[in-house]
Protein backbone atom coordinates (compact mmCIF):
# COMPACT_ATOMS: atom_id res chain seq x y z
CA UNK A 1 0.00 0.00 0.00
CA UNK A 2 1.45 3.71 -1.30
CA UNK A 3 0.63 6.59 0.28
CA UNK A 4 -1.39 7.25 3.40
CA UNK A 5 -4.89 5.33 3.70
CA UNK A 6 -7.23 6.05 0.75
CA UNK A 7 -10.48 6.33 0.44
CA UNK A 8 -12.33 2.81 -1.20
CA UNK A 9 -14.43 4.53 -3.83
CA UNK A 10 -15.56 0.97 -5.15
CA UNK A 11 -16.47 -0.07 -1.77
CA UNK A 12 -17.94 3.35 -1.18
CA UNK A 13 -20.12 3.06 -3.93
CA UNK A 14 -21.09 -0.97 -3.17
CA UNK A 15 -22.29 -0.02 0.19
CA UNK A 16 -24.15 3.19 -0.86
CA UNK A 17 -26.06 0.79 -3.43
CA UNK A 18 -26.87 -1.75 -0.67
CA UNK A 19 -28.35 0.55 1.17
CA UNK A 20 -30.82 1.34 -1.11
CA UNK A 21 -31.12 -2.61 -2.53
CA UNK A 22 -30.49 -4.85 0.71
CA UNK A 23 -34.49 -4.86 1.33
CA UNK A 24 -35.86 -4.71 -2.36
CA UNK A 25 -38.61 -2.83 -2.68
CA UNK A 26 -39.04 -2.39 1.19
CA UNK A 27 -36.70 0.83 0.46
CA UNK A 28 -39.41 2.87 -0.39
CA UNK A 29 -41.11 2.35 2.87
CA UNK A 30 -38.56 3.04 5.06
CA UNK A 31 -37.82 6.20 3.16
CA UNK A 32 -40.57 7.45 4.61
CA UNK A 33 -38.15 8.40 7.64
CA UNK A 34 -35.69 10.38 7.26
CA UNK A 35 -32.91 7.42 6.76
CA UNK A 36 -29.32 7.94 8.18
CA UNK A 37 -26.40 9.14 5.79
CA UNK A 38 -23.69 6.70 5.37
CA UNK A 39 -20.13 7.23 5.87
CA UNK A 40 -18.41 9.49 3.63
CA UNK A 41 -15.00 7.45 3.53
CA UNK A 42 -14.07 4.35 3.49
CA UNK A 43 -10.52 3.21 4.10
CA UNK A 44 -8.37 1.11 1.42
CA UNK A 45 -6.43 -1.27 3.78
CA UNK A 46 -5.09 -3.75 1.15
CA UNK A 47 -1.54 -4.40 1.67
CA UNK A 48 1.33 -3.79 -0.67
CA UNK A 49 4.69 -4.68 0.32
CA UNK A 50 6.49 -1.44 1.00
CA UNK A 51 9.57 -0.90 -1.47
CA UNK A 52 12.09 0.48 0.94
CA UNK A 53 15.29 -1.39 3.25
CA UNK A 54 14.89 -4.47 5.24
CA UNK A 55 15.74 -3.46 9.13
CA UNK A 56 15.87 -6.96 11.17
CA UNK A 57 15.37 -6.95 15.21
CA UNK A 58 16.31 -9.91 16.60
CA UNK A 59 15.45 -11.61 20.28
CA UNK A 60 17.54 -8.86 22.47
CA UNK A 61 17.96 -6.51 20.09
CA UNK A 62 16.89 -2.64 20.48
CA UNK A 63 13.00 -2.39 18.96
CA UNK A 64 12.65 1.60 19.62
CA UNK A 65 16.12 1.80 18.13
CA UNK A 66 14.60 0.13 14.57
CA UNK A 67 11.61 2.49 14.97
CA UNK A 68 13.50 5.47 14.87
CA UNK A 69 15.78 4.51 12.43
CA UNK A 70 12.75 3.31 9.80
CA UNK A 71 12.06 5.43 7.07
CA UNK A 72 9.22 5.75 4.95
CA UNK A 73 9.08 2.47 2.84
CA UNK A 74 10.90 0.11 4.87
CA UNK A 75 10.12 -3.09 6.83
CA UNK A 76 11.25 -3.68 10.69
CA UNK A 77 10.88 -7.49 10.51
CA UNK A 78 11.18 -9.10 13.94
CA UNK A 79 11.63 -12.91 14.97
CA UNK A 80 8.61 -15.02 15.03
CA UNK A 81 8.34 -16.42 18.68
CA UNK A 82 10.61 -13.18 20.05
CA UNK A 83 9.48 -11.05 22.44
CA UNK A 84 10.26 -7.31 22.73
CA UNK A 85 9.22 -5.57 25.76
CA UNK A 86 8.75 -2.29 26.70
CA UNK A 87 7.05 1.05 26.18
CA UNK A 88 7.80 1.63 21.93
CA UNK A 89 7.07 5.04 21.02
CA UNK A 90 6.06 5.33 16.56
CA UNK A 91 8.29 8.33 15.85
CA UNK A 92 6.68 10.99 13.12
CA UNK A 93 8.67 10.45 9.96
CA UNK A 94 9.05 12.97 7.07
CA UNK A 95 7.04 11.29 3.71
CA UNK A 96 4.24 8.92 3.17
CA UNK A 97 4.51 5.40 2.39
CA UNK A 98 4.24 3.30 5.18
CA UNK A 99 6.65 1.55 7.53
CA UNK A 100 5.64 -2.19 8.23
CA UNK A 101 6.88 -3.64 11.17
CA UNK A 102 5.79 -8.06 10.84
CA UNK A 103 7.96 -11.13 11.46
CA UNK A 104 10.36 -11.77 9.38
CA UNK A 105 7.83 -14.76 8.01
CA UNK A 106 4.06 -14.17 7.51
CA UNK A 107 3.74 -18.43 6.91
CA UNK A 108 -0.15 -19.06 8.16
CA UNK A 109 -1.17 -15.14 8.33
CA UNK A 110 -3.00 -14.85 5.12
CA UNK A 111 -4.24 -11.78 4.23
CA UNK A 112 -7.54 -11.32 4.61
CA UNK A 113 -8.32 -13.92 7.31
CA UNK A 114 -9.12 -13.21 11.19
CA UNK A 115 -5.91 -14.15 13.37
CA UNK A 116 -5.79 -14.91 16.84
CA UNK A 117 -4.28 -16.93 19.98
CA UNK A 118 -3.96 -19.80 17.46
CA UNK A 119 -1.62 -18.02 15.32
CA UNK A 120 1.00 -16.96 18.22
CA UNK A 121 3.67 -18.93 17.02
CA UNK A 122 3.95 -17.44 13.70
CA UNK A 123 3.91 -13.84 15.76
CA UNK A 124 6.49 -12.20 17.33
CA UNK A 125 5.25 -10.14 20.66
CA UNK A 126 5.55 -6.86 21.99
CA UNK A 127 4.69 -6.65 25.61
CA UNK A 128 4.44 -4.04 28.36
CA UNK A 129 5.75 -4.00 31.38
CA UNK A 130 3.59 -1.40 33.35
CA UNK A 131 0.32 0.84 32.98
CA UNK A 132 1.31 2.23 29.90
CA UNK A 133 1.21 1.20 26.44
CA UNK A 134 3.33 -1.80 24.67
CA UNK A 135 3.01 1.14 21.14
CA UNK A 136 2.22 4.62 21.77
CA UNK A 137 2.86 7.29 19.36
CA UNK A 138 4.56 10.26 19.24
CA UNK A 139 2.95 13.67 18.12
CA UNK A 140 2.04 13.92 14.50
CA UNK A 141 3.06 10.04 14.08
CA UNK A 142 1.79 8.51 10.87
CA UNK A 143 2.09 5.89 8.20
CA UNK A 144 2.69 2.57 9.95
CA UNK A 145 1.48 -0.99 9.74
CA UNK A 146 1.62 -3.76 12.13
CA UNK A 147 0.94 -7.34 10.93
CA UNK A 148 1.12 -10.37 12.51
CA UNK A 149 2.20 -9.19 15.84
CA UNK A 150 1.02 -10.43 19.40
CA UNK A 151 0.47 -7.64 21.57
CA UNK A 152 0.25 -7.80 25.19
CA UNK A 153 1.23 -7.46 29.05
CA UNK A 154 3.76 -8.86 31.04
CA UNK A 155 2.15 -11.43 33.37
CA UNK A 156 1.70 -10.43 36.96
CA UNK A 157 1.44 -6.88 36.44
CA UNK A 158 -1.71 -5.45 38.34
CA UNK A 159 -3.21 -2.84 36.06
CA UNK A 160 -2.34 -1.23 32.41
CA UNK A 161 -4.93 1.51 30.57
CA UNK A 162 -4.22 0.36 27.10
CA UNK A 163 -2.37 -2.06 24.88
CA UNK A 164 -2.03 -0.30 21.45
CA UNK A 165 -2.48 3.14 22.06
CA UNK A 166 -2.93 4.93 18.91
CA UNK A 167 -3.02 8.84 20.08
CA UNK A 168 -3.04 9.65 24.24
CA UNK A 169 -6.86 10.91 24.01
CA UNK A 170 -5.17 14.00 25.13
CA UNK A 171 -3.77 15.89 22.20
CA UNK A 172 -5.21 19.68 22.10
CA UNK A 173 -4.05 20.56 18.16
CA UNK A 174 -5.21 18.17 14.95
CA UNK A 175 -1.54 18.14 13.61
CA UNK A 176 -0.31 16.44 16.66
CA UNK A 177 -2.71 13.40 16.25
CA UNK A 178 -1.38 10.36 14.90
CA UNK A 179 -2.72 8.99 11.27
CA UNK A 180 -2.62 6.15 8.80
CA UNK A 181 -2.55 3.45 11.18
CA UNK A 182 -3.06 -0.02 10.32
CA UNK A 183 -3.40 -2.89 12.89
CA UNK A 184 -3.85 -5.72 10.78
CA UNK A 185 -4.03 -9.47 11.62
CA UNK A 186 -2.69 -9.19 15.00
CA UNK A 187 -3.87 -10.57 18.78
CA UNK A 188 -3.98 -8.00 21.22
CA UNK A 189 -4.88 -9.16 24.67
CA UNK A 190 -4.64 -8.24 28.58
CA UNK A 191 -4.01 -11.60 30.83
CA UNK A 192 -6.31 -13.62 32.68
CA UNK A 193 -6.04 -11.86 35.50
CA UNK A 194 -5.16 -8.35 36.21
CA UNK A 195 -6.94 -5.12 34.97
CA UNK A 196 -6.46 -4.25 31.34
CA UNK A 197 -8.44 -1.08 30.49
CA UNK A 198 -8.64 -0.79 26.48
CA UNK A 199 -7.32 -3.01 24.02
CA UNK A 200 -6.85 -0.54 21.16
CA UNK A 201 -7.76 2.78 21.62
CA UNK A 202 -8.40 5.04 18.23
CA UNK A 203 -8.02 8.40 18.69
CA UNK A 204 -6.46 9.92 15.70
CA UNK A 205 -7.08 10.41 11.65
CA UNK A 206 -7.62 7.16 9.03
CA UNK A 207 -7.08 4.32 11.51
CA UNK A 208 -7.70 0.72 10.93
CA UNK A 209 -8.08 -2.67 13.10
CA UNK A 210 -8.48 -4.98 10.84
CA UNK A 211 -8.66 -9.35 10.80
CA UNK A 212 -7.68 -9.27 14.33
CA UNK A 213 -8.46 -10.67 17.77
CA UNK A 214 -8.72 -8.57 21.05
CA UNK A 215 -9.39 -10.45 23.91
CA UNK A 216 -8.92 -10.31 28.29
CA UNK A 217 -9.71 -6.29 28.15
CA UNK A 218 -11.12 -6.24 31.78
CA UNK A 219 -11.09 -4.57 34.73
CA UNK A 220 -12.54 -4.29 38.13
CA UNK A 221 -14.78 -1.17 39.13
CA UNK A 222 -14.30 0.85 36.06
CA UNK A 223 -15.01 0.34 32.01
CA UNK A 224 -12.70 -1.87 29.99
CA UNK A 225 -13.28 -1.63 25.84
CA UNK A 226 -11.45 -3.79 23.31
CA UNK A 227 -11.38 -0.45 20.97
CA UNK A 228 -12.73 2.93 22.03
CA UNK A 229 -11.86 6.31 20.30
CA UNK A 230 -12.82 9.73 21.51
CA UNK A 231 -9.95 12.14 20.56
CA UNK A 232 -9.98 11.88 16.40
CA UNK A 233 -11.90 12.88 14.14
CA UNK A 234 -11.50 9.29 11.81
CA UNK A 235 -12.17 8.12 9.59
CA UNK A 236 -12.02 4.49 11.69
CA UNK A 237 -12.00 0.91 9.74
CA UNK A 238 -12.83 -2.05 12.17
CA UNK A 239 -13.65 -5.23 9.72
CA UNK A 240 -13.30 -8.67 10.47
CA UNK A 241 -12.25 -8.78 14.26
CA UNK A 242 -12.79 -11.25 17.46
CA UNK A 243 -13.58 -8.00 20.10
CA UNK A 244 -13.83 -9.36 23.73
CA UNK A 245 -14.43 -6.32 26.57
CA UNK A 246 -16.10 -6.24 30.52
CA UNK A 247 -17.37 -2.68 29.71
CA UNK A 248 -17.98 -2.01 26.60
CA UNK A 249 -16.39 -3.94 23.60
CA UNK A 250 -16.56 -1.38 21.38
CA UNK A 251 -17.05 2.65 22.02
CA UNK A 252 -16.93 5.78 20.71
CA UNK A 253 -17.19 9.23 22.97
CA UNK A 254 -17.08 7.77 26.48
CA UNK A 255 -14.78 11.00 28.06
CA UNK A 256 -14.62 14.48 26.45
CA UNK A 257 -12.13 15.55 23.49
CA UNK A 258 -9.35 17.87 24.47
CA UNK A 259 -9.46 18.79 20.89
CA UNK A 260 -12.63 21.31 20.43
CA UNK A 261 -15.32 20.05 18.21
CA UNK A 262 -13.90 16.34 17.43
CA UNK A 263 -16.60 13.99 17.26
CA UNK A 264 -15.50 11.02 15.66
CA UNK A 265 -16.71 9.98 12.46
CA UNK A 266 -17.23 8.04 9.33
CA UNK A 267 -16.70 4.53 10.85
CA UNK A 268 -16.83 1.71 9.15
CA UNK A 269 -17.48 -1.28 11.70
CA UNK A 270 -18.49 -4.85 9.69
CA UNK A 271 -17.77 -8.45 10.48
CA UNK A 272 -16.50 -8.58 13.91
CA UNK A 273 -17.18 -11.08 16.47
CA UNK A 274 -18.47 -9.08 19.51
CA UNK A 275 -18.44 -11.44 22.83
CA UNK A 276 -18.15 -11.32 26.46
CA UNK A 277 -17.11 -14.60 27.18
CA UNK A 278 -19.53 -16.57 30.19
CA UNK A 279 -16.55 -17.04 32.60
CA UNK A 280 -16.71 -13.09 33.10
CA UNK A 281 -20.21 -13.93 34.82
CA UNK A 282 -20.83 -14.30 38.09
CA UNK A 283 -23.06 -17.33 39.03
CA UNK A 284 -21.99 -18.86 35.44
CA UNK A 285 -20.59 -22.60 35.69
CA UNK A 286 -17.59 -21.59 34.34
CA UNK A 287 -17.39 -18.29 35.85
CA UNK A 288 -13.52 -17.74 36.80
CA UNK A 289 -13.59 -15.86 40.16
CA UNK A 290 -12.92 -12.44 39.22
CA UNK A 291 -16.05 -9.69 38.72
CA UNK A 292 -15.03 -7.67 36.38
CA UNK A 293 -17.34 -4.56 35.20
CA UNK A 294 -19.71 -5.74 32.57
CA UNK A 295 -21.75 -2.96 30.32
CA UNK A 296 -22.94 -3.51 26.90
CA UNK A 297 -21.50 -4.72 23.78
CA UNK A 298 -21.70 -1.58 21.36
CA UNK A 299 -22.38 1.86 23.00
CA UNK A 300 -21.88 5.36 21.13
CA UNK A 301 -22.02 8.70 23.14
CA UNK A 302 -20.53 10.60 20.65
CA UNK A 303 -20.37 9.69 16.48
CA UNK A 304 -21.18 10.70 13.25
CA UNK A 305 -21.92 8.66 10.03
CA UNK A 306 -22.02 5.09 11.60
CA UNK A 307 -21.64 1.60 9.94
CA UNK A 308 -22.30 -1.04 11.87
CA UNK A 309 -23.14 -4.17 9.37
CA UNK A 310 -22.63 -8.04 8.91
CA UNK A 311 -21.40 -8.37 12.95
CA UNK A 312 -22.24 -10.43 15.81
CA UNK A 313 -22.88 -9.13 19.12
CA UNK A 314 -23.26 -11.91 21.62
CA UNK A 315 -23.49 -12.06 25.38
CA UNK A 316 -24.80 -9.15 27.45
CA UNK A 317 -25.65 -9.55 31.03
CA UNK A 318 -27.51 -7.14 33.84
CA UNK A 319 -24.34 -6.27 35.93
CA UNK A 320 -22.63 -2.64 36.13
CA UNK A 321 -25.63 -1.79 33.31
CA UNK A 322 -29.10 -3.01 32.89
CA UNK A 323 -28.46 -5.73 30.02
CA UNK A 324 -28.85 -4.01 26.86
CA UNK A 325 -26.59 -4.84 24.38
CA UNK A 326 -26.64 -2.06 22.47
CA UNK A 327 -26.83 1.62 23.17
CA UNK A 328 -26.73 4.72 20.89
CA UNK A 329 -27.07 8.26 23.02
CA UNK A 330 -25.40 11.78 22.82
CA UNK A 331 -23.20 12.00 25.91
CA UNK A 332 -21.53 15.23 27.02
CA UNK A 333 -19.51 12.67 29.55
CA UNK A 334 -17.50 15.28 31.65
CA UNK A 335 -19.45 18.01 30.49
CA UNK A 336 -16.63 19.17 28.85
CA UNK A 337 -17.70 18.95 25.42
CA UNK A 338 -21.40 19.93 25.36
CA UNK A 339 -21.25 19.09 21.45
CA UNK A 340 -20.81 15.33 21.66
CA UNK A 341 -23.45 14.06 19.13
CA UNK A 342 -24.70 10.22 17.84
CA UNK A 343 -25.97 10.94 14.80
CA UNK A 344 -26.52 9.45 10.76
CA UNK A 345 -25.80 5.57 12.51
CA UNK A 346 -26.91 2.86 10.23
CA UNK A 347 -27.39 -0.65 11.81
CA UNK A 348 -28.09 -3.14 9.64
CA UNK A 349 -28.19 -6.98 8.88
CA UNK A 350 -26.29 -7.87 12.15
CA UNK A 351 -27.17 -11.05 14.52
CA UNK A 352 -27.64 -10.18 18.07
CA UNK A 353 -27.93 -12.68 20.68
CA UNK A 354 -28.13 -13.59 24.30
CA UNK A 355 -28.31 -10.43 26.00
CA UNK A 356 -30.77 -8.59 28.86
CA UNK A 357 -31.98 -6.32 26.49
CA UNK A 358 -31.87 -5.48 22.81
CA UNK A 359 -31.74 -1.66 21.73
CA UNK A 360 -31.10 1.26 23.98
CA UNK A 361 -31.97 4.85 21.84
CA UNK A 362 -31.57 8.14 24.07
CA UNK A 363 -31.87 11.09 22.71
CA UNK A 364 -28.66 12.95 25.20
CA UNK A 365 -27.87 12.81 28.64
CA UNK A 366 -28.35 16.44 31.14
CA UNK A 367 -25.34 18.47 29.70
CA UNK A 368 -25.79 17.78 26.04
CA UNK A 369 -27.07 20.44 23.59
CA UNK A 370 -27.26 18.12 20.50
CA UNK A 371 -29.57 15.86 20.09
CA UNK A 372 -29.29 12.42 19.26
CA UNK A 373 -30.90 11.76 15.15
CA UNK A 374 -31.03 9.69 12.26
CA UNK A 375 -30.47 6.66 13.77
CA UNK A 376 -31.52 3.59 10.75
CA UNK A 377 -32.62 0.29 12.57
CA UNK A 378 -32.51 -2.46 9.59
CA UNK A 379 -32.71 -6.19 8.85
CA UNK A 380 -31.08 -7.63 12.37
CA UNK A 381 -32.41 -10.64 14.09
CA UNK A 382 -32.42 -10.38 18.01
CA UNK A 383 -32.69 -13.93 19.50
CA UNK A 384 -32.48 -14.98 23.17
CA UNK A 385 -33.46 -11.18 24.71
CA UNK A 386 -34.05 -13.00 27.48
CA UNK A 387 -34.86 -11.05 31.43
CA UNK A 388 -34.93 -13.65 33.46
CA UNK A 389 -32.03 -15.55 31.93
CA UNK A 390 -29.48 -12.51 30.82
CA UNK A 391 -31.09 -10.25 34.08
CA UNK A 392 -32.25 -7.46 32.18
CA UNK A 393 -35.32 -5.61 31.15
CA UNK A 394 -35.93 -8.29 28.01
CA UNK A 395 -37.18 -4.76 26.11
CA UNK A 396 -37.11 -4.93 21.93
CA UNK A 397 -36.27 -1.35 21.79
CA UNK A 398 -35.90 1.72 24.71
CA UNK A 399 -36.66 4.98 23.52
CA UNK A 400 -35.86 8.11 26.27
CA UNK A 401 -33.88 11.14 26.50
CA UNK A 402 -33.32 13.58 29.45
CA UNK A 403 -34.06 17.28 29.67
CA UNK A 404 -31.11 19.90 27.55
CA UNK A 405 -29.05 22.40 29.31
CA UNK A 406 -31.10 25.32 30.07
CA UNK A 407 -32.58 27.51 27.05
CA UNK A 408 -32.58 24.17 24.58
CA UNK A 409 -35.99 22.88 23.85
CA UNK A 410 -36.71 19.09 25.09
CA UNK A 411 -36.83 16.89 22.72
CA UNK A 412 -36.70 12.61 22.53
CA UNK A 413 -34.08 11.19 19.62
CA UNK A 414 -34.95 12.63 16.03
CA UNK A 415 -35.69 10.19 13.06
CA UNK A 416 -35.49 6.66 13.98
CA UNK A 417 -36.08 4.63 11.31
CA UNK A 418 -36.78 0.54 12.58
CA UNK A 419 -37.71 -1.55 9.68
CA UNK A 420 -37.70 -5.30 9.06
CA UNK A 421 -36.09 -6.49 11.91
CA UNK A 422 -36.76 -10.10 13.86
CA UNK A 423 -36.58 -9.99 17.77
CA UNK A 424 -37.48 -13.22 19.99
CA UNK A 425 -38.01 -10.98 23.30
CA UNK A 426 -39.15 -11.58 26.40
CA UNK A 427 -39.79 -7.97 28.14
CA UNK A 428 -42.08 -5.18 25.91
CA UNK A 429 -41.98 -4.10 22.42
CA UNK A 430 -41.42 -0.38 22.78
CA UNK A 431 -40.57 1.83 26.37
CA UNK A 432 -40.63 5.20 25.82
CA UNK A 433 -40.31 8.05 28.38
CA UNK A 434 -38.96 11.70 28.60
CA UNK A 435 -39.50 14.51 25.51
CA UNK A 436 -41.21 13.02 22.33
CA UNK A 437 -39.47 12.11 19.47
CA UNK A 438 -40.74 12.88 15.90
CA UNK A 439 -39.89 10.99 12.80
CA UNK A 440 -40.31 7.77 14.39
CA UNK A 441 -40.91 4.73 11.69
CA UNK A 442 -41.39 1.77 13.02
CA UNK A 443 -42.51 -0.69 9.83
CA UNK A 444 -42.44 -4.56 8.57
CA UNK A 445 -41.02 -5.91 12.10
CA UNK A 446 -41.92 -9.01 14.06
CA UNK A 447 -41.50 -8.53 17.90
CA UNK A 448 -43.52 -9.78 21.06
CA UNK A 449 -46.13 -7.69 22.83
CA UNK A 450 -45.54 -9.67 26.09
CA UNK A 451 -47.13 -8.27 29.00
CA UNK A 452 -46.91 -4.30 27.55
CA UNK A 453 -46.59 -4.26 24.30
CA UNK A 454 -45.30 -0.30 22.88
CA UNK A 455 -45.91 1.40 26.37
CA UNK A 456 -44.98 4.71 27.23
CA UNK A 457 -44.56 6.60 30.95
CA UNK A 458 -48.12 7.26 32.30
CA UNK A 459 -49.68 6.27 28.90
CA UNK A 460 -51.90 3.42 27.49
CA UNK A 461 -50.32 0.81 25.31
CA UNK A 462 -50.26 1.21 22.04
CA UNK A 463 -51.62 3.98 19.86
CA UNK A 464 -52.08 6.69 22.99
CA UNK A 465 -48.60 6.04 23.18
CA UNK A 466 -47.45 6.74 20.14
CA UNK A 467 -49.34 9.86 19.62
CA UNK A 468 -47.81 10.83 22.88
CA UNK A 469 -44.55 9.91 22.64
CA UNK A 470 -43.81 9.76 18.93
CA UNK A 471 -46.06 12.87 17.13
CA UNK A 472 -46.36 11.73 13.47
CA UNK A 473 -45.14 8.30 13.66
CA UNK A 474 -45.48 5.46 11.27
CA UNK A 475 -46.63 1.77 12.38
CA UNK A 476 -47.34 -0.07 9.57
CA UNK A 477 -47.10 -3.55 8.53
CA UNK A 478 -45.36 -4.91 11.98
CA UNK A 479 -46.29 -8.26 13.41
CA UNK A 480 -46.93 -7.69 16.96
CA UNK A 481 -46.76 -11.30 18.45
CA UNK A 482 -49.41 -11.64 21.02
CA UNK A 483 -50.59 -8.15 20.74
CA UNK A 484 -54.49 -6.80 20.34
CA UNK A 485 -55.72 -5.28 17.37
CA UNK A 486 -57.60 -3.11 19.21
CA UNK A 487 -54.95 -1.19 20.96
CA UNK A 488 -53.15 -0.04 18.03
CA UNK A 489 -53.25 1.47 14.31
CA UNK A 490 -54.43 -0.36 11.73
CA UNK A 491 -52.58 -2.36 9.04
CA UNK A 492 -50.81 -4.00 11.49
CA UNK A 493 -50.91 -8.13 12.27
CA UNK A 494 -51.62 -10.06 15.26
CA UNK A 495 -50.24 -13.64 15.45
CA UNK A 496 -51.30 -15.08 18.55
CA UNK A 497 -47.19 -16.35 19.33
CA UNK A 498 -44.53 -16.87 17.25
CA UNK A 499 -45.50 -19.96 16.67
CA UNK A 500 -48.63 -18.56 14.57
CA UNK A 501 -45.69 -16.66 12.42
CA UNK A 502 -44.79 -19.83 10.19
CA UNK A 503 -41.39 -19.94 10.49
CA UNK A 504 -39.48 -22.43 8.49
CA UNK A 505 -37.60 -23.84 11.94
CA UNK A 506 -38.37 -21.70 14.87
CA UNK A 507 -36.44 -24.41 17.10
CA UNK A 508 -34.25 -25.39 14.80
CA UNK A 509 -32.97 -21.39 14.29
CA UNK A 510 -34.22 -21.20 10.84
CA UNK A 511 -35.83 -17.29 11.15
CA UNK A 512 -36.68 -17.49 7.32
CA UNK A 513 -41.01 -17.29 6.77
CA UNK A 514 -41.84 -20.28 5.01
CA UNK A 515 -44.05 -19.92 1.98
CA UNK A 516 -47.31 -21.02 3.92
CA UNK A 517 -46.67 -17.93 6.71
CA UNK A 518 -49.78 -15.83 6.77
CA UNK A 519 -46.81 -13.04 7.23
CA UNK A 520 -45.37 -13.58 3.88
CA UNK A 521 -45.42 -11.39 1.02
CA UNK A 522 -47.39 -8.75 3.57
CA UNK A 523 -44.10 -6.32 4.33
CA UNK A 524 -44.45 -3.14 2.44
CA UNK A 525 -43.67 -3.54 -1.10
CA UNK A 526 -44.48 -7.30 -1.23
CA UNK A 527 -41.73 -8.10 1.11
CA UNK A 528 -41.76 -10.46 3.99
CA UNK A 529 -42.78 -9.04 7.31
CA UNK A 530 -39.40 -9.30 9.59
CA UNK A 531 -35.33 -9.27 8.71
CA UNK A 532 -34.13 -11.07 5.52
CA UNK A 533 -32.38 -13.60 7.08
CA UNK A 534 -30.01 -14.16 3.55
CA UNK A 535 -29.12 -10.80 3.63
CA UNK A 536 -27.78 -11.37 7.31
CA UNK A 537 -25.87 -14.09 6.78
CA UNK A 538 -24.25 -13.27 3.93
CA UNK A 539 -23.52 -9.25 5.55
CA UNK A 540 -21.43 -11.69 8.21
CA UNK A 541 -20.15 -14.28 6.25
CA UNK A 542 -18.56 -11.29 3.63
CA UNK A 543 -17.29 -11.53 0.28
Amino acid sequence: MLGPLRTAPAVAAALAAASLLALGAAAPAAADGVRAHLPRTFLDTDYAAPSGEIIRVQAGDDLQQALDAAQPGDQVLLTPGATYTGNFVLPKKAGDEPIVVRPRRLVGLPEGERAGPQDAGAMARIQTPNSAGAIETAPGAHGWRFIGIEFGIVPGTPTNYGVVRLGTGDETRMRDLPADIVIDRCWVHGNATGNARRGVALNGVRQAVVDSYVSNIHEVGADAQAIAGWNGPGPFKIVNNRLEGSGENVMFGGADPTIRGIVPSDIEMRRNHLFKPLSWRVGDPSYAGTHWSVKNLFELKSARRVLVEGNVLENSWGDAQTGYAVLLKSANQDRGAPWSQTVDVTFRNNLIRHAGGALSIVGRDPHTEALTKRVTIENNLFEDIDHRKWKGPGIFLLVVSSPPPGGIAPAGPQNLVVDHNTAFHTGSTIVADGPPSRGFVYTNNIAANNTYGVKGSDSSTGTPTLETFFPGYRFLRNAVVGGKASLYPPDNFFPSTYGAVGFVDQAGGDYRLAPSSPLAGQGQGGTDVGADIDAIEAAIDGP
